[in-house]
């Protein structure tokens, strides 16, 4: 364990990894007060623990985190598009009023 002039503890993936089984075997209670770490802390490395292995107490530098997040909103937005798309063809009436409706409004702000 790394400890910065501002009092911030890194720890290492095999520390973390040793760290979430001496928990399961002391109790995690001990175990928080024997590392001076907050419930919070432990609780996230466990939770990305059992979801990506050891990948997920790897650290993770703010360029991934912000690709990883641009990623989430292209695909938030991709499925809405494909909803779309969707009632579109499920609904042909529905697109043909809103053209309708949209050439209608476009013909009357040129003149």
């Amino acid at each position: 364990m790394k400890k910065s002039e501002k009092g911030i503890k890194k720890f290492t993936e095999a520390e973390k990894l040793a760290i979430l089984k001496e928990a399961q075997i002391n109790g995690v209670k001990d175990t928080l007060a024997k590392y001076e770490l907050y419930p919070a802390t432990f609780y996230y490395w466990k939770r990305n623990y059992s979801s990506l292995g050891e990948e997920g107490l790897k650290h993770k530098n703010k360029e991934v985190n912000q690709q990883l997040k641009d990623l989430i909103a292209e695909n938030s937005n991709l499925k809405i598009l494909l909803a779309e798309k969707e009632l579109e063809l499920k609904y042909p009436e529905l697109s043909l009023k809103k053209a309708r409706h949209a050439w209608k409004k476009w013909k009357w702000s040129e003149k």
